[in-house]
């Protein structure tokens, strides 16, 4: 068999997945395979229910009904941080939160953990901001430190809600090379995106419309 996304093994399966809220259907239906080792990028008009569906495979949103296999560890890296803007808390501290993710909250970091965490600042060009605080970074900062926390969390599925929306080029540059080389290293990167660049890199895409998948494939 010839080696295609929808051959390789699955870092998760939904089934005839189906999200109401109240009397409207966000997803109506919905099979999708995400193969590991490929970067997945999730497209449609707005209202297609992308974002939902990313919610779902992360286990962050319900499903009305439909079946979810998801073997491995998931991160889940949002297009904004959820951290107010006067709480007083790092650089490394926000990208630290992706270790505890794999250690268990009341766990100390140990030194592979801390080693996880400075690579994955490195790889993002974030080391020189370790100790700035996080609310004072640009948008573009920000969002290569939440991917760096993603990365911290070393997941089997890396989960993306339009990673390079409104960066500058060359914090889009960048996050689009380290999804390539997660992908490349064998992890499961899933992306909801408008941008013509990441769709470009996908290897596979699933296109909604409607709340219903409109096509999978390459």
């Amino acid at each position: 068999m010839p080696d295609t996304p929808l051959s390789r093994r699955a870092a998760a399966d939904l089934v005839d997945v189906h999200v109401s809220f109240g009397d409207r259907a966000a997803l109506a239906g919905v099979d999708v395979h995400i193969p590991s080792g490929a970067v997945t990028v999730i497209t449609g008009p707005n209202g297609a229910g992308k974002s939902t569906l990313l919610e779902v495979l992360g286990g962050a949103r319900a499903m009305t009904s439909g079946s979810r296999a998801v073997p491995g560890t998931v991160a889940f890296v949002p297009q904004r941080a959820a951290i107010p803007a006067g709480l007083p808390v790092s650089v490394r501290d926000v990208v630290s939160v992706g270790a505890w993710g794999r250690l268990g909250l009341w766990r100390r970091m140990d030194a592979a953990a801390r080693e996880l965490v400075e690579r994955s600042m490195d790889r993002l060009d974030m080391r020189s901001l370790a100790r700035a605080p996080f609310a004072a970074l640009s948008g573009g900062q920000q969002q290569r430190a939440l991917l760096a926390q993603g990365l911290a969390r070393d997941a089997d599925l890396l989960l993306l809600d339009e990673p390079t929306t409104g960066l500058d080029a060359s914090s889009a540059l960048r996050i689009r090379a380290v999804l390539r080389e997660e992908s490349a290293r064998g992890v499961a990167v899933v992306c909801v995106s408008h941008d013509p660049a990441v769709i470009g890199d996908a290897e596979h895409t699933i296109r909604l419309v409607d709340g219903r998948r409109a096509a999978q494939g390459r």
